[in-house]
């Protein structure tokens, strides 16, 4: 008998959700950077392994700042992907607990289904005893299914949290084909991998005022040609993203091409636009385009 399940992947931002997931599955779908708010959508990673088939949901990271439309709903969109699961893994990091961790705990007191809790970036722990001891304490928050100590990056105990999350998934029909890693599109994958290279790049608060748009993309014998717009909100953003002679630019061009010709195993011809929209994260009929509902926000 087939089991197929979904399971919600939440936490504050930047505790490695995108990292484990992409882990979990053995794909890159869901961009990482070392940076809060990588993540904007609800994005669906498919781990389809013997009879079973997961449905990973990574969130956007849970926090308090919602000034902006993006921001509000980005929120909307975490919490609501928690609903009508088979299972949730909240990611903390390993010692340390912060408030936005307690506002994710709060999201999750009403769920019935089992929830997991991984402490994330265990390798960066000095003194195992400590981590124990803190473990413990987090443990008196709520009843979890179990707590696991780990590192998505270093591959440190994941394998027995998938271990774990395969035996609870029910028996079910897949919905997805066997080769199937996303539901996503590609033209939305290849927008993501050019706004990760944004986020690496770039500093202070100018990530998080950008946004990808495919405007072409047109797939040939030997290459793909892709033209995208980088969005921003203000004309000073602009001129850092371009850079001095535009060097910021091609080095953020150079780096997203050598990850698209990876990503889509042959050549790219990446061509970049960077337009000012003011205040473009306030406008629903800009969120909508870029494929982030902004419905049901106030």
């Amino acid at each position: 008998m087939s089991k197929y399940g979904v399971i919600a992947i939440a936490g504050r931002p930047n505790v490695g959700k995108s990292t484990l997931m992409n882990h979990l599955i053995g794909f890159k779908v869901s961009a990482t950077a070392n940076k809060p708010q990588t993540t904007r959508h609800n994005i669906r990673g498919i781990l389809s392994e013997d009879d079973c088939q997961v449905v990973f949901l990574d969130t956007p990271g849970i926090h308090r700042s919602s000034k902006s439309l993006l921001n509000k709903t980005i929120n909307l969109q975490a919490v609501a992907a928690l609903e009508d699961v088979d299972a949730v893994i909240m990611i903390v990091e390993a010692e340390r607990w912060e408030d936005e961790d307690s506002l994710v705990l709060e999201r999750l007191q009403h769920l019935t289904c089992p929830v997991f809790l991984v402490a994330n970036k265990v390798d960066r722990v000095r003194q195992k005893s400590d981590l124990l001891a803190w473990l413990q304490k987090v443990a008196a928050k709520r009843e979890f299914k179990a707590i696991f100590p780990l590192s998505a990056t270093k591959a440190i105990n994941t394998d027995e949290l998938k271990r774990e999350l395969l035996a609870i998934i029910p028996e079910g029909d897949w919905a997805y084909a066997e080769d199937d890693v996303t539901d996503q599109s590609t033209r939305f994958l290849c927008a993501e991998m050019i706004r990760e290279q944004l986020m690496t790049y770039l500093h202070q608060e100018v990530p998080y005022s950008t946004a990808v748009e495919i405007e072409k993309f047109e797939v040939r014998a030997a290459i793909t040609e892709i033209h995208a717009t980088i969005w921003v909100s203000r004309e000073n953003q602009k001129g850092i993203i371009i850079g001095h002679k535009g060097e910021a630019l091609k080095r953020i061009g150079s780096s997203a091409r050598i990850a698209l010709e990876a990503f889509l195993e042959q050549k790219v011809l990446l061509r970049l636009w960077v337009r000012v929209e003011e205040n473009w994260e306030n406008s629903p009929r800009h969120l909508q385009a870029l494929g982030i509902s902004s419905t049901n926000t106030q």
